[in-house]
C-alpha cells in the first residue's frame, strides 16, 4: 500500500513540475518557429489567424492531429516522450514548426 502512495505522489509531483507552452498561429505561421521542451511538457496552440488551421504531427516522438478549429481557440498537446517533433498545418503547408523535447 505504501508503494503505490509513494508512486502516486511522485507522478503528481512530476505533473506539478511540468511547464505549458504557448504557440501562437497568426499570419499563417507559427509563432514561435522553433521550440524546446522539456519531456512531460505541454504546448498549447492559440489560432490569432481569421481562419482556421490544422496543426498535426506524424513524427515518432508524437504524432497528433488536434483538427480544424478557429479564431481564438486553442488545443494543446502534451509532449511526453523526447526527441523532434515536426508539426505543421493541413491547411497552410508553408507552415512548420520544429520542436524539440528533452529529458
Amino acid at each position: 500500500m505504501r508503494i503505490l502512495v509513494t508512486t502516486a505522489l511522485l507522478l503528481a509531483a512530476g505533473a506539478a513540475f511540468a511547464g505549458e507552452h504557448v504557440v501562437s498561429q497568426k499570419g499563417k505561421s507559427f509563432q514561435p518557429g522553433k521550440l524546446a521542451v522539456k519531456q512531460g511538457d505541454s504546448v498549447r496552440f492559440v489560432n490569432d489567424d481569421p481562419f482556421a488551421h490544422n496543426v498535426f504531427s506524424l513524427s515518432d516522438t508524437k504524432s497528433f492531429d488536434l483538427g480544424s478549429y478557429g479564431r481564438g481557440l486553442s488545443k494543446t498537446v502534451v509532449l511526453d516522450k523526447p526527441g523532434t517533433v515536426e508539426v505543421e498545418c493541413a491547411v497552410h503547408p508553408d507552415m512548420k514548426l520544429t520542436i524539440e523535447v528533452r529529458k
